[in-house]
């Protein structure tokens, strides 16, 4: 779906890493995400750009 938005424990299972460890990637940035109001979210198109940056070697 285009402009999914998505919340850290969506992204965390998309992942397979756990809710604090993406938390903790997400609040200093090396996932790209914002907040609405106390709540982190995350661009799923901003995701998918991040794991092909990965695939092709980039490290985060």
């Amino acid at each position: 779906m285009k402009h999914e938005i998505m919340t850290i424990t969506q992204v965390s299972e998309y992942l397979q890493l756990s809710e604090m460890t993406t938390y903790k990637l997400v609040q200093t940035g090396k996932i790209p995400g914002f907040k609405i109001g106390r709540h982190w979210r995350v661009r799923r198109d901003d995701l998918d750009e991040l794991i092909e940056r990965l695939k092709n070697g980039e490290r985060i």
